[in-house]
């Protein structure tokens, strides 16, 4: 396509929007089982509004937008309160948790650093997201992977076995995305303590969930600040803090940690620059609409949410449990699970179920379905649960097969 010699009118571009969007998952029916997540046309409506008002709005400097220093430090500050982060710890909004994690993962190379570590590593479970593999790739830190036990959480006895004078930083989720379980945080930080090393937890699916479940009576083990050890965390606000996309955080246990994530130079012709992530350029809208529903949902909202999202999860669950030849790899601590089946293609069925307008995550290894379950799913349960009833049926009678299906695209 080549720029047009003449521009369109608003209306003609709306509605070629509207057509792009045709053959898009319906996620606000709940449809999409991963990448979307929705609290209802309220809370989107101010979300979008919110945006609209402050994206050509940058935050590279806050000096001309404090507006935006405003926001991003109550939005920091609200979810450092969720995690008990207590007074010390400071933080910054990031783009999502590809980010958030990048940071973590720089910041711990620079304490490297300061005790002459010049070929870092991290030590991390075979279940820990795939953007601490994006981190070590740019970052020139090695990755350490250690295989899980067989509940799918880390183990921290393999992990102290694999750390060295290298190591910066030990790793752990809650929960870890594949499987949906809470890694064993408590003794991954007590290793990473003994050894005067960082340890992250990666809560970007949890991070606002896990303290509502705790707060709701469900046994959540304990997995933030509150546990000695734990450095720096990660919170994706644009999952199940249901605001745009585009908003995440990255805390830490005190500034003095923060100080290796930023970045600061007068290398150049236009004198001093300083940034606080990976972008330099940062629109306000995410970071206005996170305030926003933040403060519109308060903790009455959430907990209505994730009680919502987990009684979809245990529906879900349920069902599964009583659909012969389906194994639920690992019983969720959260509200994210994975299932696989013993005699039938699981990417086949992952397809068909596509076909008929699901989207749910191929994994693998072991070969699985994977269910980001939120607040709008439960409505929709019995009718995913009737057509995975049939596309099993006819994946098993057809002896179908199919490929893995990409999580994320380069095209």
């Amino acid at each position: 396509m080549k720029l047009p010699a003449q521009g369109r009118s608003t209306a003609a571009i709306l509605d070629q929007l509207d057509a792009f969007q045709a053959d898009d998952v319906d996620w606000k029916s709940g449809r999409a089982f991963s990448l979307a997540y929705y609290a209802g046309p309220d809370v989107l409506a101010l979300a979008t509004e919110a945006s609209a008002r402050f994206q050509s709005a940058n935050a590279l400097n806050t000096d001309a937008f404090p507006s935006l220093r405003r926001m991003q430090a109550d939005v920091v500050a609200m979810t450092s309160d969720l995690l008990h982060g207590g007074p010390e710890a400071a933080g910054f909004m990031t783009s999502g948790g590809t980010e958030s994690i990048l940071l973590a993962v720089k910041a711990a190379r620079g304490r490297g650093r300061e005790r002459g570590v010049e070929a870092p590593e991290m030590v991390l479970p075979t279940s820990a997201h795939a953007a601490f593999e994006k981190a070590a790739s740019y970052f020139g830190v090695r990755s350490v992977r250690v295989p899980v036990r067989g509940d799918y959480r880390a183990d921290p006895r393999a992990m102290a076995d694999a750390i060295t004078a290298n190591t910066v930083l030990l790793v752990g989720s809650a929960p870890q995305y594949p499987q949906g379980v809470i890694d064993p945080i408590g003794e991954i930080a007590a290793l990473a303590a003994e050894r005067g090393i960082g340890c992250h937890v990666d809560a970007c699916m949890g991070g606002v969930t896990c303290p509502m479940l705790e707060r709701l009576g469900y046994p959540i083990p304990p997995f933030d600040f509150r546990v000695p050890g734990v450095t720096s965390m990660s919170v994706d606000l644009h999952k199940y803090g249901y605001t745009a996309k585009g908003a995440s955080v990255i805390l830490y246990r005190s500034k003095a940690l923060r100080k290796h994530q930023t970045f600061v130079t007068d290398n150049w012709l236009g004198g001093m620059y300083g940034s606080s992530g990976v972008l330099g350029t940062k629109s306000g809208g995410p970071i206005a609409a996170a305030w926003a529903v933040m403060t519109h949902l308060g903790e009455d909202g959430y907990l209505r949410l994730t009680k919502a999202a987990r009684t979809a999860t245990e529906a879900l669950l349920a069902g599964l449990h009583a659909i012969p030849g389906i194994r639920v790899l690992a019983e969720p601590d959260a509200t994210l699970l994975a299932f696989t089946f013993a005699d039938a293609d699981t990417f086949a069925i992952g397809d068909a179920l596509g076909k008929r307008g699901w989207v749910l995550d191929q994994q693998k290894p072991p070969p699985s379905l994977h269910c980001t379950v939120n607040a709008v799913h439960g409505k929709v349960i019995p009718e995913l649960l009737a057509d995975l009833r049939t596309v099993l049926g006819d994946v098993r009678s057809k002896d179908g097969s199919s490929e893995q299906k990409a999580y994320g695209t380069i095209d």
